[in-house]
């Protein structure tokens, strides 16, 4: 049996049991086919190019100033500075950084496919 269609069991009828579909059927409603308008492509277009999150973004670019900054105090410790000069260095060279993220001096980043980072 075949979703309900058949024989319950081949056996005593003289068959093997094989069931097909009578493909002389002719039907009268065809699929109707939804093509897609202008107007939905140009949505569908809109939402798969979003925007990066600006927070996320510059979260990043602070995350990113720091990275530099700790990595100029392990290297000044790595020299022998006092930790008051070392303080001193990092603090300006960390405003010195934001100053130049504020102004918008610094490129963007970008990563290999060419999307903002």
């Amino acid at each position: 049996m075949y979703n309900g269609i058949g024989l319950q069991t081949p056996r005593g009828s003289g068959t093997n049991g094989y069931v097909q579909r009578n493909l002389s059927l002719v039907r009268r409603v065809k699929d109707k086919v939804n093509y897609k308008t202008e107007e939905d492509i140009k949505k569908l277009d809109a939402l798969a190019n979003k925007q990066p999150n600006e927070d996320i973004l510059a979260h990043e670019r602070k995350r990113k100033v720091e990275l530099k900054c700790m990595e100029m105090q392990e290297l000044m410790e790595e020299q022998g500075y006092c930790q008051e000069e070392i303080d001193k260095k990092v603090a300006a060279f960390r405003l010195m950084l934001s100053e130049k993220i504020d102004t918008g001096e610094q490129e963007v980043a970008r990563d290999d496919s060419g999307r903002i980072m």
